[in-house]
């Protein structure tokens, strides 16, 4: 199989672009394109700067954030997240950032977890996600946007209830919270190897 940087030679060919819309949070593109069985079509694309979700726990809590979301018109409960509208050459700086802006918080240890893609079937923007430990409040800075965003700190378990119960419906903090599951159970594991040797 031919293979283009990487990946599986494209089943999509973008034969133009066009810009459709563009604000200081994002830019909006209607693409002229080629698919694989010969059908010409378009596709909308919305780019997005990277942005950063951060799963800060401490003593068995997790500090989330809640916050009137315009798109679904009500007040949504999630994991700290967001980005800076620039490219940004240290995620964890802009993990540690939007942490402090949002919660308070700094962390002494950032964990990275991994990266996601946000809405990939419409929308281009990658999400790095880091676990955020020994926490110290500081006091938020938010942004203008964020002026209702409220702080909340639950059990892990509670967490997981309302994540289980649909009261979180956040696919990046559910996400996240599936990262750091596999990224825990590894390090146990791993562990236990090393106390067996």
């Amino acid at each position: 199989m031919s293979e283009v940087e990487g990946n599986a030679v494209p089943g999509i060919v973008t034969l133009g672009r066009r810009e459709v819309y563009r604000n200081h949070w994002m830019r909006v593109y209607e693409d002229q394109i080629l698919r694989s069985n010969g059908a010409k079509g378009i596709y909308g694309v919305v780019e997005k700067d990277p942005s950063a979700i951060i799963l800060p726990i401490d003593e068995g809590r997790v500090w989330l954030v809640e916050q009137f979301r315009y798109t679904t018109q009500k007040r949504e409960l999630e994991l700290p997240q967001g980005g800076w509208e620039m490219e940004i050459a240290d995620p964890e700086e802009l993990a540690r950032g939007e942490l402090k802006e949002e919660t308070g918080l700094e962390a002494q240890q950032m964990t990275r977890l991994g990266m996601l893609w946000i809405a990939y079937g419409f929308v281009r923007q990658p999400q790095h996600v880091y676990l955020a430990t020994g926490l110290t409040e500081t006091g938020k800075e938010p942004d203008a946007e964020e002026h209702d965003l409220v702080v909340r700190s639950l059990t892990i378990a509670d967490f997981e209830q309302k994540m289980l119960s649909g009261e979180i419906r956040d696919n990046c903090t559910l996400s996240a919270w599936g990262l750091y599951k596999l990224w825990r159970e590894r390090a146990l594991h791993a562990a236990d190897l090393l106390r067996a040797v």
